[in-house]
């Protein structure tokens, strides 16, 4: 498959974005760390307020992807950016559905929060390095609040608590991953290749959690009820 656009003109887009917006880089940052901190503390207490402040900062940055990045930019070298950036909305509106659901924190176990504490680590301090490494330099690099790394922080947030999390809530970071993927290979954006690995150990980390609530669910006795 060919992509609409050539190397140059993806990166440019880069170019252009991180130094139309900077310093909001820093704020995208700051409100990562606080998301992060915020799913961390809702997994360790089993706070349901906590979880929903993590999802609704998610959320916001999702919506700041589709219509700031996407819309404003990338659309700019393809159509395509108009129909990312909608999508990218519309997972902002699936994050808030999460965030106000009335059933209770369900918390990964220690390993589930062992992957999504690694990914979450991998898409704030690892990703830019390895961006580095692979030769991309800033501006002309993804920053946090372009799509990938926002993608791979969101499946870390996402194994903290993935029992909580709608189902329908994964299909666009998976889907971006697939789309994403092809890209990273096609302009060796290695930095990206790290999606296929957050996607697939938040599927494992989800089903693992699932089932361990059914098995859970079907050992616990049913109440006893007296005439």
């Amino acid at each position: 498959m060919q992509l609409p656009f050539s190397a140059e003109q993806f990166f440019d887009v880069f170019r252009r974005y991180n130094e139309f917006v900077w310093p909001a880089q820093v704020a995208l940052n700051v409100a990562a760390v606080f998301a992060a901190a915020a799913a961390w503390r809702a997994h360790a207490r089993r706070s349901s307020p906590w979880a929903r402040t993590a999802l609704v900062v998610l959320a916001g940055l999702w919506l700041w992807t589709g219509i700031v990045y996407f819309k404003t930019f990338f659309a700019t070298v393809t159509p395509a950016g108009e129909i990312f950036g909608s999508l990218f909305i519309a997972e902002a509106a699936l994050l808030m559905l999460c965030a106000w659901q009335d059933e209770p924190l369900v918390p990964s176990s220690r390993s589930g929060a062992a992957v999504g504490a690694s990914l979450i680590a991998y898409a704030l301090l690892l990703y830019p390095v390895a961006g580095m490494l692979a030769g991309h330099h800033y501006p002309a690099q993804p920053t946090f609040g372009a799509p990938c790394p926002l993608t791979i922080f969101t499946f870390g947030v996402f194994c903290l608590f993935p029992a909580s999390i709608y189902r329908f809530a994964l299909v666009m970071p998976l889907l971006w991953t697939a789309i994403a993927s092809f890209a990273a290979f096609e302009f060796h954006v290695h930095e990206d290749l790290g999606l296929l690995v957050a996607a697939a150990a938040t599927i494992a980390v989800m089903l693992h959690e699932r089932s361990g609530l059914r098995q859970r669910s079907r050992r616990s006795p049913e109440p006893h009820v007296t005439a």
